[in-house]
């Protein structure tokens, strides 16, 4: 079908329709219609074989006779046949589609070609309707002719002439005009005639193409309908599997509802056996909770009696040890008289002292030693003896207690597991002896325990053990110490039991401290663990801190969860490791710990455990939380409290002060609640005071008091609760059966008691002694109620709130009334609260509602008013006047000084206050100076009555100054170019805010912020800038005025010199985007130079202030960049001529800065090193160190980068760490840019960075002239005055892609590159900016070596993509290119560098390398040596033509032999007849380094005889390029001898017939001698102008180096001699012998005799005869002749 397809279309490109130019196409186009039709014969013939194929595939199944007619067969057939029927749809819509483009085409032809015959026609008529209107125009002018020929008219008739001429041309032309026309017509409908013949043809292909279009049709239908059919067969089986997928769910639902019910049940059988078994379990635990009681009871009455026969036998022993004190002192004098006897035996005998003495001595401790060694043994035989007995023992109760538990099973006792495994724990220990005293630390736990330093105390062995020995009598043991405090010293109960001693928490930690002991025995059984020591230091305290501090659960709900994260963190100084012993007994039920034991933990490391509590009962709790660490236990404390109502008052005391009756005063007290739980109160009077109590009087005395004992007796007063703070008193009502500790009472509110006290006990005294007679004391009922309580006595207070309870003060008769309140609560825990209210009344017939007449804050010279209200209760008029004291009557005035008010009526007087400056002085001890109070009373004088009412006058008086720091400002010299800021602070000495603004600013000062307006608070300082910009060269002296909202004016004085520079900036502020780090931001601008005149009438000319102006020329400038300064000015230096500009680029390259760099990869170093430090250095001596952790320490010490000493004892820890300090700890200068370490920490620090923002400004120095090193340079006038700034505003930001690869180097290096090869790297880049990247790169230079080889197009955020680069360099030299990569808000470039290198190599074989003659079926080698003489490492591979892949293909071409001799180029000669290479060489691969050299090893192995042995050696490099080219030739023979020379007259290639060697050996062998071979020996004499010179060739014989020769040696012999020598040919060396390895050259010379006939040149033949290990001849033909020097030679 594709051939189909493929012919199809190129029918459709031929009969494509082409325009018609002339004939040819007609006859090419009904070529086409030919092949149209040739190409329809073929459709026809194809059809019929696929109708063929059709009905075959229809007879298939009758023939087979499978009447299986299943669904999914049938449908299978039928996509078969449709698949079938497509593929010959489409190939005969293709073919029909162009018969009908080639039908339509012969249409169009047809209606082309009748068109143009019915335009030829239109053409023939008009042309002969023209000529019969010139045939009548002519037959018109000769009957006028004719006339005027009879008239006589000479001119009409020449005019008519001429008519008759020019009408006859154009009937001619007309006439032939019209022969065209008809021959053109005849041609075209001749044409056409041919066309429409042709069309006839076509019409059966017309009909043929009908047909196909409906049987097309008919298969579209009968597609649809088999599509039809598929789709209903498929609806159908998805039915059906709908259906079977159904009922497989309703199955598999009534099976889950089977098993759930199965579940349910048996669920419920379970749960009842559960509860059965847990019952008996219950029951069973509670036996046994009450028979471990009861041992443990035992145990302790056990310990009692122990500890008493120890206090016994200490006595005793003490007694003991004096006695053996004393026996020891006799024995050592004893000793020392026995020693000055010997000494003096040994001097008498004349003997060494010294020598005899130590030896003696030498033997006594020897002899002790060996006592001591005896005893030891006796003592370890009864160790392992009673170790053996107690071990039988042990065995024989643990048989007894598993037969006994076997006899319960065996009865259907149950014993739950955990107490199976309670009660076995205890025998696990191992029984502790008294030689072994076991040591643990005092941590604050086990601090009830008594713990001595001996070991036969019982309190040292472990709880276990006592346990286990329980039936086992203690065996009596003596205590050889000297004395120590002991249990008896201390106020010690022995019948009480302590806690910790019948925990399961304290025993589960002696176990674990036995576990401890077991894994360390050398420390425990000294009783000495690790300290934590580093050099210098030593840990002391608890090993582990947590936070926080305390567990504390606070305010809880019964029902509820709470969980907190504690961090336990390890505050030693070396690893150590924690795990959890347990929690208190009283928290058991409520507490879980979730903990997780994190393994070794180094210093300062931390890890969590999570504390979950779940109360049960509203109780508080109280325990704590215990762990087991290396150096011993800790616990955590724990706090669980209930909610608690904390109650308090703000003050116990409520004083109105005096008031006059009538009035109405209210107070408020505040009750507190701080704690989580509400309750509800009631305020009522205290107990046996229903009211308040007084003491009236008559008006005279000037205090009055209430003789109720409870209002003034001291001692009531100090049994109310105790204030919790100043003013204050707290209860907490927590729980009910504690009491609440009071606090003591701070010195404020004891001293305000006392001097109440003392008060109240003055009043007393004075009433008693002098107005005992005018007190008259009211009953009760005629008391009236002056302090009473709001509307405020009861509600509820809620958790963390308060409640503000009023008090109310009535005045109603004169005198002091004082009154007690009682705060009930509902809560029993809540003890009430009480409170005390006190007031004075007065008694006057005029009185101020407002006695205290407050005008708040003032300014001087300010005017104030207020209205002074005066009210009477008297029943008739009365007169006053307003006293002021003489130091106010300026300042304070009331107006009317005097007036009347009328009875029970008011009066309003008006108050003036109007301070002035003098006020202070004025004032004296009424103003304040300090706090700026004045208080003034003023006196209401009743004249009619002599009585006076004062009232207070309060003001805080205060200045309205603003204070401007400093007072001048000098800007100095300032350029118009730029502003010049500076700061002033302003200062508000007024009480009040006030409104400022600087108002009349000139045009060039500006004052900021918001135009140096605002509002500035009480004694605030505001700092403003005042900014100066110039407008002229021109000296400024001003003063900014400050205004106040008060119109008060305050100067500040400036001063500035303007300064016009000869130069400018286009832009003094440059402001970078933000650009990322290693990018680079530019900026462009240009440096003006204005100055064209001098003359400043018509304009500013340049000039600093007054002074002389700039002369006009070129100005040079200068821009300093410091040099920590990311940012580049190119150029910064240069000449600006008179009106022209110089433009600079002003570029920002942020990156980070190098010491910052240098320190993070120092400090990554040291913090990679301080771990593995932290082995090496043990904090322990060595011996503590175990072989394990020995190795361990070694290996860790191989991982190290830096080397430290291992420690050598325990006093050289300082040493050693100084050490590690100074050799390991890396130096940031010490590091190098291009290290690993250093770029690591680049990258991190690029990771990290968060951004900055720096403002650079530049100064731009100016002077006149050229800049130096410019023409024309010279001395400059410089000013420093005329310097110009720039600002620059740089933020930089992280970049949003790093470079990952090669540790985030921007330089891919490529190396060295062979010349024409490429080289390929990765450069990785990730993107670490939260959102995509879109990357784009610059284009590479097109015709350079670097490539880019896979662009990266979008990064998502935290996403790695490879970039690949490719270098291949096509000359030898360095390459550099740079590869800009621009992202969204930055760029950044990659730096691409290699190096082009030409491979060079030299060879030691120049030309072919002959391998000369060999024996058959011998080897030959030969060594060829190629040195590299370049700088790049060569990989090599040598081949050869023979082993070509492509030989095989290039030996189809014509041979060899064929061909001339000019014309062979095949290298590849005789091969062997083995198929194995002639040739071989060693090694075919390998590297040769820079200039290195590798020699190569050719082996020549023929195996059969031939002299055209040859290959071609190809040196190739890089596996595509040929560096060398080393022919190979060889020659073999069968026979040690050869003889060599002439012009071949065989060819080089050998017949494929292979003959036998032995024939030709016989043939050599027999009589007569054949000739082996024939040579040619051509001799050309060359005929010139020149000296004749005769001509020479000859012939080599050579006899190999072969054990066939070993025994004579080879003979040659040429005969014929006589006729060479008559044709002129003459001989050297005809005959002669050959040793092995010899060669004989015959040599030949010819000169042309006088009568040599140079058409007929000579053919003289010879006979060589060589005689080795056989005997060859060669016939050897000299054929001389003379050719003209000329002449070209064959």
């Amino acid at each position: 079908m594709e051939d189909r397809d493929i012919s199809h279309s190129g029918r459709e490109q031929q009969t494509s329709p082409r325009p018609f130019l002339g004939e040819e196409e007609e006859e090419g186009a009904a070529g086409q219609f030919c092949d149209v039709e040739e190409h329809w014969e073929e459709y026809k013939l194809e059809g019929k074989l696929v109708a063929g194929g059709k009905m075959g595939n229809k007879d298939t199944p009758e023939d087979v006779g499978d009447q299986s007619d299943s669904s999914t067969e049938s449908l299978e057939h039928c996509l078969g046949d449709m698949n079938n029927t497509q593929a010959i749809q489409s190939a005969d819509r293709i073919l029909i589609s162009g018969i009908q483009r080639n039908l339509k085409l012969l249409d169009d032809i047809v209606k082309k070609k009748e068109l143009v015959a019915q335009k030829n026609r239109h053409k023939l008529s008009a042309c002969r309707l023209r000529i019969k209107m010139l045939a009548k125009q002519l037959d018109h002018v000769d009957m006028e002719i004719e006339k005027e020929e009879e008239a006589g008219n000479v001119a009409a008739l020449s005019r008519l002439r001429a008519v008759s001429s020019r009408l006859c041309t154009e009937l001619e032309r007309e006439k032939e005009l019209e022969l065209i026309i008809a021959l053109k017509l005849k041609q075209n409908m001749l044409e056409m005639w041919q066309v429409e013949t042709e069309q006839g043809k076509y019409e059966t292909l017309r009909e043929q193409v009908q047909k196909d279009e409906e049987e097309l049709q008919m298969q579209h239908r009968e597609q649809r309908e088999v599509r039809i059919w598929k789709e209903k067969s498929t609806a159908l089986q998805a039915e059906g599997k709908r259906r079977s997928r159904e009922k497989k769910e309703e199955k598999a639902q009534k099976e889950y509802e089977e098993r759930k019910k199965k579940i349910l049940k048996d669920a419920r059988r379970n749960h009842e056996k559960a509860a059965f078994f847990l019952k008996q379990s219950t029951a069973r635990i509670h036996e046994k909770i009450a028979k471990e009681e009861e041992k443990t009871r035992e145990h302790m009455e056990r310990r009692i009696q122990a500890v008493l026969s120890l206090k016994t036998s200490i006595t005793s022993n003490r007694e003991k040890l004096q006695t053996l004190q004393v026996l020891n002192k006799a024995k050592a004098l004893e000793a020392e008289k026995e020693e000055m006897k010997m000494r003096e035996a040994i001097l008498a005998e004349g003997g060494n002292v010294v020598k005899e003495i130590f030896l003696h001595k030498r033997q006594l401790k020897h002899e002790k030693e060996k006592q001591a060694f005896r005893e030891l043994q006796k003592s370890r035989k009864i160790e392992i003896v009673s170790r053996i007995l107690q071990e039988k023992a042990s065995v024989h109760k643990q048989r007894k207690s598993q037969s006994h538990t076997k006899a319960s099973k065996a009865r259907g006792g149950v014993q739950a597991p955990s107490l199976q495994g309670t009660a076995a724990w205890p025998c696990r220990e191992e029984p502790c002896t008294g030689a072994q005293s076991w040591h643990s630390p005092s941590p604050p736990s086990l601090a009830g325990e008594g713990t001595a330093s001996g070991g036969g105390s019982s309190e040292n062995i472990p709880q276990g053990v006592l346990w286990e020995s329980g039936d086992d009598e203690e065996e009596d043991k003596t205590l050889l110490e000297p004395e120590f405090p002991g249990l008896w010293d201390q106020e010690y109960d022995l019948h009480k039991i302590p806690k910790e001693e019948v925990d399961p928490t304290q025993l589960f930690i002696r176990a674990a401290k036995k576990e401890m002991s077991e894994e360390k025995p050398e420390e425990f059984q000294t009783g000495i663990l690790p300290k934590q020591k580093v050099p210098a230091h030593e840990h002391k305290g608890c090993a582990f801190y947590s936070k926080p501090s305390c567990i504390h659960f606070k305010d809880f709900d019964v029902g509820e969860i709470y969980k907190k994260k504690i961090i336990l963190t390890n505050a030693s100084y070396s690893v150590n490791y924690c795990r959890l012993v347990g929690i208190s007994e009283c928290l058991k039920d409520f507490i879980s710990v979730h903990f997780d034991p994190p393994g070794k933990m180094s210093s300062g490391m931390s890890c969590e455990f999570v504390v979950t509590f779940k109360p049960m009962i509203n109780e508080s709790l109280e325990g704590e939380v215990m762990f087991v660490a290396q150096t011993g236990s800790f616990s955590v404390p724990l706090k669980c409290t209930v909610k608690s109502c904390i109650l308090a008052l703000d003050k116990e005391l409520i004083d109105f002060g005096s008031h006059v009756v009538g009035e109405t005063i209210s107070r408020t007290i505040s009750l507190t609640n701080s704690g989580a739980l509400g309750t509800r109160f009631k305020v009522q009077t205290s107990a046996g005071d229903r009211s308040t109590h007084r003491a009236t009087g008559k008006p005279a005395p000037g205090r009055m008091v209430t003789p109720h004992p409870s209002a003034c007796d001291p001692e009531e007063v100090s049994t109310s609760p105790v204030p919790a703070g100043p003013g204050k008193q707290e209860w907490i009502c927590a729980e009910p059966s504690e009491e609440v500790p009071q606090e003591p009472q701070e010195p404020e509110s004891s001293s305000a008691t006392e001097q109440l006290g003392q008060e109240v006990s003055a009043i007393r005294s004075d009433l008693d002694t002098g107005n005992i007679s005018n007190l008259v004391e009211l009953s009760p009922e005629e008391t009236p109620v002056e302090i009473m309580l709001g509307k405020v006595t009861e509600g509820d207070i809620g958790p963390f709130s308060s409640v503000k309870i009023p008090v109310l003060f009535v005045p109603a008769v004169p005198g002091d009334v004082r009154a007690e309140f009682v705060i009930m609560f509902d809560n029993p825990d809540c003890k009430p609260l009480s409170f005390s209210a006190m007031g004075v009344a007065v008694d006057v017939p005029i009185w101020v509602p407002n006695p205290s007449v407050d005008l708040r804050i003032c300014l001087y010279d300010r005017l104030y008013q207020d209205c002074v209200v005066l009210q009477s209760r008297a029943t008739t008029t009365l007169r006053f006047k307003f006293e002021v004291c003489k130091e106010l009557s300026k300042h304070l005035e009331l107006l009317p000084k005097t007036g009347y008010i009328q009875a029970q009526a008011t009066f309003n007087a008006q108050l003036k206050f109007l301070p002035r400056q003098s006020l202070p002085e004025d004032a004296g001890s009424y103003f304040n100076a300090e706090t700026r109070i004045l208080e003034v009373p003023v006196t209401i004088v009743i004249l009619d009555k002599a009585k006076t009412v004062t009232f207070t006058v309060h003001a805080i008086v205060s200045t309205s100054d603003l204070e401007i720091s400093p007072a001048q400002i000098d800007f100095g010299y300032c350029t118009i170019y730029e502003a010049v800021q500076a700061n002033v602070v302003v200062t508000n000495r007024c009480l009040l805010p006030q409104e400022f603004g600087f108002v009349g600013l000139p045009e060039f000062v500006e004052v900021q912020p918001n135009d140096g307006f605002g509002i500035i608070l009480p004694l605030e300082s505001l700092t403003l800038d005042i900014i100066f910009k110039a407008t002229k060269a021109q000296e400024y002296s001003f003063e900014l005025t400050c205004t106040t909202e008060i119109n008060r004016q305050f100067k500040l004085s400036c001063k500035a010199v303007g300064v016009h520079p000869p130069l400018e900036l286009s832009h003094s502020l440059v402001q970078f985007a933000a650009t990322a780090l290693n990018s680079v931001s530019e900026a462009t601008l240009d440096v003006l130079n204005a100055h064209v005149s001098g003359n400043s009438l018509t304009h500013a000319v340049p000039r600093v202030g007054r002074g002389d102006p700039a002369p006009v020329g070129p100005t040079a400038f200068e821009f300093h960049v410091p040099e920590d300064c990311p940012v580049t000015i190119t150029p910064s230096v240069g000449t600006v001529m008179p009106g022209q500009r110089s433009s600079i680029r002003v570029s920002f390259s942020p990156t980070l800065s190098d010491q910052l760099i240098r320190e993070e990869a120092a400090r990554r170093l040291r913090g990679a090193a301080v771990p593995e430090a932290g082995v090496q250095i043990p904090s322990g001596p060595p011996e503590c160190l175990t072989d394990k952790g020995k190795k361990d320490e070694k290996k860790k010490r191989r991982k190290l980068s830096t080397s430290i000493p291992k420690q050598s004892g325990e006093n050289g820890d300082g040493k050693n760490l100084t050490a590690v300090e100074s050799s390991g700890e890396p130096k940031p200068e010490e590091l190098k840019p291009d290290s690993d370490a250093y770029r690591a920490a680049q990258a991190a620090l690029m990771r990290s960075f968060t951004g900055s923002f720096e403002k650079y400004i530049i100064p731009c120095f100016v002077a006149s002239g050229r800049a130096a090193g410019e023409k024309g340079s010279g001395n400059l006038s410089f000013s420093p005055y005329n310097t110009l700034y720039l600002e620059l505003h740089c933020p930089a930001v992280a970049p949003p892609v790093l470079v990952t690869s090669d540790n985030g180097n921007n330089a891919v290096h490529f190396g060295d590159v062979a010349v024409g090869h490429r080289r390929m790297k990765r450069i990785t880049l990730e993107n670490i900016s939260p959102g995509k990247v879109e990357l784009g790169f610059s284009a590479l230079n097109p015709n350079g070596p670097f490539l880019l080889v896979r662009a990266v197009g979008m990064l998502e955020p935290g996403e790695s993509k490879p970039l690949i680069i490719s270098f291949c360099p096509n000359e030898d030299k360095w390459c550099f290119e740079t590869l800009d990569i621009r992202a969204v808000n930055s760029n950044f470039s990659l730096h691409l560098s290699g190096h082009g290198v030409v491979p060079g190599m030299v060879c030691s074989v120049e030309g072919v390398l002959d391998m000369g003659y060999v024996m058959a079926r011998e080897k030959v080698t030969a060594t060829v040596k190629i040195q590299n003489t370049s700088s790049l490492t060569l990989p090599f591979s040598l081949q050869l033509d023979s082993l070509s892949p492509t030989r095989d293909r290039d030996r189809q071409d014509i041979p060899a032999f064929l061909t001339s001799s000019v014309q062979r180029t095949e290298v590849v000669g005789t091969q062997n007849y083995s198929g194995l290479s002639v040739f071989s060489v060693f090694p075919t691969e390998g590297k040769i380094e820079a200039g290195e050299s590798q020699e190569f090893v050719v082996t020549f192995s023929p195996d059969h005889e031939s002299l055209y042995y040859s290959d071609l050696l190809r040196v190739v490099l890089f596996g595509k390029q040929t560096a060398h080219k080393i022919p190979l030739k060889g020659a073999a023979r069968e026979h040690p001898v050869f003889v060599e020379g002439g012009v071949p007259l065989d060819v080089p290639v050998e017949s494929l017939a292979v003959t036998a060697p032995v024939a030709s050996q016989e043939a050599l062998r027999g009589d007569p001698q054949e000739p082996v071979r024939s040579l040619l020996l051509l001799l050309e004499y060359v005929d010139g102008g020149g000296p004749a010179e005769p001509a020479r060739a000859e012939l080599r014989v050579g006899a190999m180096d072969s054990p066939l020769l070993a025994k004579k040696a080879v003979e040659f012999s040429l005969d014929s001699v006589p006729e060479l020598e008559q044709a002129g040919i003459e001989l050297e060396t005809p005959k002669g012998t050959l040793d092995r390895g010899q060669e004989q050259r015959v040599r030949v010379s010819w000169a042309p005799p006088p009568d040599l006939q140079v058409s007929d040149p000579p053919l003289v033949t010879a006979l060589l005869t060589l005689k080795g290990d056989i005997t060859e001849c060669y016939r050897v033909l000299f054929m001389p002749r003379v050719v003209s020097a000329c002449a070209p030679t064959e």
